[in-house]
């Protein structure tokens, strides 16, 4: 399959760097192709611009888009499957992740009036989380990140959606964190290898 991989974070130190790594390793060793989108690295602008604001709340596919949304559009209809890494904010992902959603999601491609955004055989999201899972469950922010990741950002975009959240990562817990990133990484490269 060929594999697009919006990945974010600000850091290439983070475990978050780490996972998209051997994610990685693993889709090349099953001969994989992917394309990488490194939201940082590119400087992806997330802010949505008065001109597209108007775009998107009034449906005005006059407006043209912008090149830096196409190209990430470009991207999507090129692809079979789309992976999304990045850690967990504030029970949400990093700001710039957002805006992606926000930005390349637009009326005409994502979303009516008729839509031309292909419907990929997959979508996954694999997360990094300081939390353990008994503590996002408990609070229901794990349900909450999944609603409004493969509820309302993928829904019927693509035919099969999972979410993978690696957690338990805190820097709170130094030997917790050893023991679970081992695990975590992995399990990453499995995600690939296996994809």
């Amino acid at each position: 399959m060929r594999v697009f991989v919006v990945y974010c974070h600000p850091s290439k130190k983070s475990f978050t760097h780490d996972i998209k790594q051997v994610f990685l390793k693993g889709l090349n060793d099953a001969n994989h192709e992917f394309v990488v989108s490194d939201l940082y690295e590119m400087n992806f602008n997330e802010e949505m611009s008065e001109d597209e604001y108007e775009r998107e709340a009034y449906y005005r596919t006059d407006i043209p888009v912008a090149d830096d949304v196409i190209e990430e559009q470009r991207k999507i209809q090129e692809s079979d499957a789309i992976v999304f890494i990045y850690p967990v904010f504030w029970t949400e992902a990093p700001a710039k992740l957002v805006g992606w959603f926000d930005r390349i999601w637009t009326t005409g491609f994502a979303y009516n009036p008729n839509p031309q955004m292909k419907v990929l055989k997959k979508a996954l999201f694999i997360l990094s989380a300081g939390k353990t899972m008994e503590s996002l469950e408990e609070t229901g922010e794990s349900n909450a990140m999944r609603t409004v990741m493969m509820g309302d950002r993928i829904r019927n975009r693509a035919l099969e959606k999972e979410m993978i959240i690696f957690d338990g990562t805190t820097h709170w817990d130094e030997e917790q964190r050893k023991e679970r990133v081992a695990v975590h990484l992995n399990t990453a490269y499995k995600l690939g290898l296996n994809f």
